[in-house]
């Protein structure tokens, strides 16, 4: 049965999947790695991996992650959503911002 991820997900998200797939498996080609040597070495099955390299949406994170991790991209994911980077965000954090602050006034005891 086909997760209803596949027909959910935008196509430009899609497309974006499929490339990191066939860059990962550029990579692992690159360092002359075989898809047994990264299965030992993700954890994953070899179906998995092989679904991962075709950018399925299907595939964990975790495992996603660990091939970066394995094939020598440990830190990528931390920096995909960064907050100092984020700008939209900080536009409308910056939006939300009060046009003026007022200090209210000290009541005097009665």
């Amino acid at each position: 049965m086909r997760s209803a991820v596949h027909t959910l997900l935008p196509p430009k998200v899609r497309a974006s999947l499929r490339k990191f797939g066939s860059d990962l498996l550029a990579a692992r080609r690159r360092r002359g790695l075989t898809v047994s040597m990264m299965v030992e070495r993700t954890g994953a099955s070899k179906s998995t991996y092989l679904r991962l390299e075709r950018g399925d949406p299907t595939v964990a994170l975790g495992v996603y992650a660990m091939a970066l991790f394995a094939l020598g991209f440990g830190e990528v994911l931390g920096g995909l959503a960064d907050v100092r980077r984020d700008e939209i965000g900080l536009s409308l954090e910056a939006e939300r911002l009060p046009k003026r602050v007022r200090v209210p006034k000290a009541r005097l005891p009665s």
